[in-house]
């Protein structure tokens, strides 16, 4: 049997399933002492294989080895070593015939948890630092520092001397089977370049990472973002404690570094330690791993066989790449608006790498459609009532880049970009500073007549072919003019917070207070999200990186933590109907595979209350008075606020609005304006305030004239008197 046959076999018996790459040809033979250096694991770490095959040369000779570590991501389904490249390398020693082969494994542990802050300040220690804001407690993984520093947040941990006695130290807090570290720089020329590793029980006694006989000396960094994985060996590395001591660094630089650390806690049959479980974990059967593209769509056609009646995906365009952008649409008449039914939608995925709300919307509707056959009665209602469009993925081709590094080996900015280097977050129409300069205008000149505080039309430069507008982009912006969405959340991740419109300063100052006209619903908004969210409203959890949030009650308005200008959620406040706020999942971008469970129940009823708020305010259909049709682009006007909406095709309309007495007016072209109060109440569920509109009678004149019918007497005295009227006011004026 040929040796890719023969490692194929093998592998399948162990339970692995291989993607098959065609062997490359041997090179020529290097013989067993020369180096081959291997690769960094390219994917999310959940395990790795360590293979070792012992066999002998062709007619005899010494015995040969080649270890080599196969780590695998997921569902076991890409290994980062090729298979192609390992027998290749066998081809090379040639050494397969009647050579026994055998296979050890050595599974690779999941982060313990300093990226994503599981890992508490008090676990982590230092032989030295700088300063404060330099300290061990910012040696985390893609760690970030601020816009001002000071001296609390800094972009690493960083010794204060600069030799090989230096380390920093984590307590994993109970008896740990550690298999390896990723290390990252900081963001200058203070780096580690080399590294050994220690592990200890008692932080007395150290017991250093070895290579056969002497201490083992592993790669740091050669960069100041990339992180990069250092595996141990099969050797025995259970300790409760480990150390991180740089041996070398950058030249003219200092000793510096963020880190994460692979470990697997043992068993603990006694219950030993049982109050370290403070983690929620989901009893929810839903498929809790990352999915790229092709397993996106696989999960997503098998929602829509489990729920063929209330879902339908549908793609709104396709990426640079040719990736389609698809939508889950839920409704108990999927394909159709309704009428006095409000659409909402979810958006995930704008940033490629920040992955969790991709995962955490195709939670979601898995777990509608569970709880919707199961009867659930609020789950039953919110289908019933209400329209909702999930696109779990705006960036597919960045969400593809990162995959391919996987969590923790990603960094913090691979994937973020589109294909063509487009920050979608940036890419929108920026509507604000139509907005604003129409008020200056009018301040200068005294003339209103540019002025529009709603429906504000896209620029001519910005809808031409070379605008630089993503593909993705233009996509959403047409889905979002197709639908009448009411209300929608852009999930984000790298920080714990809720943001709300407007996200860009008037004077482009880095942060200023922007308030919109909705200001106050805006913040209820942004304070259902947060309050609901288990991670958010934990009084005891530390700030991810540079700012506390907590002091805001974790929402914030976005111009006021730092200005985006063309973000999605002005230009959805400013060009629709719709109010859009920004929810920062975690400050994991790429949380490893093993925190979903516990991500999921950190914002699944924050998930479900945020959607209900669509039912929040006033609703009604704007008609015709004499034939009851509906009325579409009918302006609904609520006094006090600056801002207004629209009906749509039906003449059906939404206003959001906190409980309070309001006085309402609808007007549309060729009618008479009617005014109304409207008592919005704390229930879950609009108030009705329908309208009906008459004919002005230069409009009924019209639509007589046109169709050749001779206008009676008391409407031409009526336009007579009109004309009169506002000849009159014309001469006082």
């Amino acid at each position: 049997m040929n040796p890719v046959k023969r490692s194929s076999r093998l592998l399948r018996q162990q339970g692995i399933r291989v993607l098959r790459e065609t062997p490359t040809s041997p090179g020529r033979a290097q013989g067993p002492e020369s180096k081959w250096p291997a690769k960094q694991a390219h994917q999310t770490i959940n395990s790795c294989v360590l293979f070792t095959w012992k066999c002998s040369r062709n007619g005899g000779g010494h015995p040969l080895s080649l270890r080599l570590p196969l780590c695998f991501s997921q569902s076991l389904l890409k290994p980062s070593l090729s298979l192609s490249l390992v027998l290749k390398r066998l081809f090379e020693l040639s050494a397969f015939d009647d050579a026994p082969l055998q296979v050890q494994y050595s599974a690779v542990c999941p982060p313990l948890g300093l990226e994503s802050l599981r890992v508490k300040d008090t676990q982590l220690r230092a032989s030295s630092y700088k300063r404060r804001g330099l300290g061990p407690h910012r040696g985390r993984l893609n760690i970030q520092s601020g816009l001002e520093d000071g001296d609390i947040y800094d972009g690493a941990w960083c010794a204060q001397y600069e030799d090989k006695k230096q380390w920093l130290e984590v307590d994993a807090l109970r008896p740990t089977r550690f298999t390896g570290v990723i290390l990252q720089g900081r963001s200058s020329i203070w780096r580690s370049v080399t590294f050994k590793v220690q592990f200890s029980n008692d932080t007395l006694v150290w017991k250093s990472a070895m290579n056969g006989s002497e201490e083992a000396i592993f790669q740091g960094n050669q960069d100041t973002e990339t992180p990069v994985l250092a595996l141990f060996n099969e050797s025995s590395t259970v300790a409760r404690y480990i150390r991180i001591n740089p041996q070398t660094w950058h030249e003219n630089g200092t000793v510096c570094l963020r880190a994460e650390v692979l470990g697997c806690k043992l068993p603990d049959p006694n219950n030993i330690y049982a109050w370290q479980q403070t983690e929620q974990s989901s009893h929810d059967k839903l498929d809790f791993r990352h999915h790229n593209y092709k397993e996106m769509r696989k999960l997503m056609k098998s929602v829509t066989e489990d729920c063929p009646d209330i879902t339908r995906i549908y793609s709104i365009g396709k990426s640079h790449m040719g990736l389609k952008m698809y939508v889950m649409e839920i409704s108990d008449n999927p394909g159709k608006h309704e009428l006095g039914e409000p659409e909402f939608r979810y958006v995930a995925g704008m940033h490629g790498n920040e992955v969790l709300g991709r995962e955490l919307l195709l939670n979601l509707m898995q777990y509608i459609c569970q709880e919707y056959k199961q009867g659930d009665q609020r789950i039953v209602r919110l289908v019933k009532e209400t329209r909702i469009h999930l696109l779990p993925s705006m960036n597919p081709d960045g969400y593809e880049m990162a995959y391919k590094k996987g969590s923790e080996l990603a960094g913090w900015a691979l994937g973020r970009y589109s294909y063509e280097g487009i920050d979608m977050n940036h890419n929108f129409a920026d509507l604000n500073k139509v907005m604003w300069d129409a008020i200056e205008y009018d301040f200068q000149n005294n003339d209103k007549s540019k002025l529009i505080n709603h429906y504000i039309p896209i620029p001519e430069y910005y809808t031409s072919e070379d605008a630089f507008v993503a593909l993705e982009t233009r996509a959403v912006i047409n889905w979002m003019q197709n639908i009448p969405f009411v209300l929608s959340a852009n999930l984000h991740g790298g920080e714990l917070v809720v943001t709300y419109p407007f996200d860009r300063t008037e004077d482009w100052a880095p942060r200023d207070d922007t308030p919109t006209p909705d200001n106050s619903f805006f913040r209820w908004l942004a304070t259902v999200y947060a309050s609901t969210n288990q991670a958010m409203s934990n009084p005891d959890r530390r700030p991810c990186h540079n700012e506390n949030f907590q002091r805001y009650n974790n929402i914030i308005n976005g111009a006021n933590w730092h200005t985006v200008p063309g973000s999605m959620n002005d230009f959805s406040y400013l060009h629709t109907n719709c109010f859009d706020v920004t929810v920062e999942l975690s400050c994991d971008k790429f949380p490893h595979a093993s925190e979903l469970p516990t991500e999921w129940m950190n914002n699944r009823e924050s998930l479900l209350v945020y959607m209900e708020q669509v039912h929040r305010g006033i609703k009604g259909v704007v008609r015709d008075k004499d034939t009851e049709a509906g009325i579409a682009d009918a302006v609904i006007k609520v006094d006090d606020i600056d801002h207004h909406v629209r009906s749509v095709a039906d003449g059906d309309y939404w206003r959001l609005l906190n409980p309070g007495e309001y006085e309402v007016t609808a007007s549309a072209e060729g009618y008479n304006p009617s005014t109304r109060r409207c008592q919005v109440m704390y229930d879950h569920y609009p108030t009705v305030c329908d309208f009906r509109l008459t004919k002005t009678p230069r409009q009924r004149l019209k639509e007589m004239l046109a169709k050749g019918i001779k206008p009676p007497k008391d409407l031409q005295i009526r336009l007579r008197q009109l004309r009169l009227r506002k000849n009159v006011m014309g001469t006082f004026s």
